[in-house]
This record gives structure tokens, sequence and C-alpha cells, in this order.
């Protein structure tokens, strides 16, 4: 048996139990082991970790843990992202996500605000990492067996069960404030958006739609009508609302 000590830092104790929150604590293993190994078999997936500093060095995840080391791991931030984090928070470029089946709200918010997301309730884990590998998605969920699988290279575990709350956080995680395009993407299919001619969709429109509303676009997708009503009120003060709290977070 081996005898480590381990501490979690900043946002990597909504991972720890009350007891190892914040505080250096003794963990014991056997066999040879790499540090990736053990910080996942205490529930922290790879992809949140972004500093990893053994007996007072930065290492590797495929450090081999000795005997009486002293680990202390640091999440990603932004400020280290030009410093070679071992993870990062995600891809060069646009934002871009994949979500698990039970963020389906989550998924219907961000497409409200623009961002690409990738969304079915009957995703399994296998096809979940294989998207967020191959296309290069940041892969939203509150499994953290999923984040833990190799495939997954940028992923994020989701605090909150609620789904407004979600939307603040993976805004604020993500800092997308700068991304925000209103109304842009289809909520039901995540295509986007296209102006269409009122008389091109005529037959598809309620009587009082049809005589008050003139402006309308469509999803080339799936075909959904989407124009500018109350409900785009509601939805703009949701928008607001969320920007708001990430602005109040940020100067405390």
């Amino acid at each position: 048996m081996k005898h480590v000590t381990f501490q979690f830092h900043d946002d990597l104790n909504d991972f720890m139990p009350d007891e190892r929150k914040g505080i250096l604590f003794p963990y014991d293993f056997r066999g040879p082991q790499t540090v990736k190994h053990l910080i996942e078999s205490l529930g922290v997936p790879h992809i949140e970790v972004g500093r990893i500093v053994m007996n007072g060095t930065a290492t590797s995840f495929d450090y081999l843990v000795q005997d009486g080391d002293n680990i202390h791991v640091f999440p990603i931030s932004h400020s280290d992202e030009d410093n070679q984090p071992l993870s990062r928070l995600c891809p060069l470029g646009e934002h871009r996500f994949v979500l698990d089946n039970h963020l389906g709200r989550l998924a219907y918010l961000l497409r409200m605000i623009g961002m690409d997301t990738l969304y079915q309730n009957d995703y399994q884990d296998t096809a979940l990492a294989q998207i967020a590998s191959q296309g290069e998605r940041i892969l939203l969920t509150r499994d953290r067996r999923l984040l833990m699988r190799n495939a997954v290279r940028y992923g994020y575990w989701v605090r909150s069960k609620n789904p407004r709350v979600q939307l603040v956080e993976v805004m604020r995680r993500f800092n997308l404030e700068g991304e925000i395009v209103r109304f842009y993407r289809c909520m039901r299919c995540n295509g986007i958006l296209q102006s269409v001619q009122k008389e091109e969709i005529l037959p598809r429109l309620l009587p009082l739609t049809r005589r008050y509303i003139h402006e309308f676009r469509i999803c080339p997708d799936c075909k959904q009508i989407y124009w500018y009503g109350s409900h785009c009120e509601h939805m703009n003060e949701l928008i607001d609302q969320a920007l708001r709290e990430i602005h109040s977070l940020h100067k405390s």
C-alpha cells in the first residue's frame, strides 16, 4: 500500500465531499498508478484539471505516483489558457457544444443565445464522446464518468440542476457574453434561421398571426417558423437577466 496526500483547489472542490474540501488529505492506493488515474478515482474528470503540482513541481497526467508524494491539483482558468495547461476550456475558435440527454432545456437556452449546440434525447455515451472528439465540441453533462472517457478532450461538468442557472454557469465558464447573437439559431434543431417572405408561409399561419405579423424567419432544416412577439420579449429578459447575474458575479 502506498500513501500520498492530495489537495484540490478552487472549483475542483465542487467534486469533493465536505470533509475533503480545501484541505490536504491522505489517500492510499496499490500498485503503479498514474496521477490521472488517481485524480479520476477521486471523482474529478481529467478535462477539468488545468495543472498538477507534484512535490512543488508541475507534472503531467502520465506521472507515476510514488509513495509519499504531495499532490496539488488546480482547475483550468481563463488566465492560464496561454500557459499550456494540461486541459483546455475549448478548441481554438468559436464555442461549439454537444449536450447530454438530460440537458435538453439548457440546449434550448444555448441555441436561444446563438450557440452552436447539438442535442438529441437519445444520444448514448459512446456517441456523445465520439461527437465531442471528432467535431471538437465541448461536451456538457452532469455525468462525471462520461467526462472521464479518454476520447473527450473538451468538456464541463454542469454543477446546477436548474436550467436558467445552468445557462449563467456555462456563459460564465466559457466567457460567452461577447458571442451572443439573439434569435439566430433554430431552438428546435440548431439550424441557422433565414428570412422568409410572408406569402411563402401564409397557409401555415394562424389567423391572428397572419393579420398582425409581417416579418418572419424560417429554419431551412426543420422548417420551423419564427417571428418577433411577446415570447421574444420574455426571452430577451431572460438573456438580460443572465448577463446581469454574470456581471454581478464578476464584481464579487
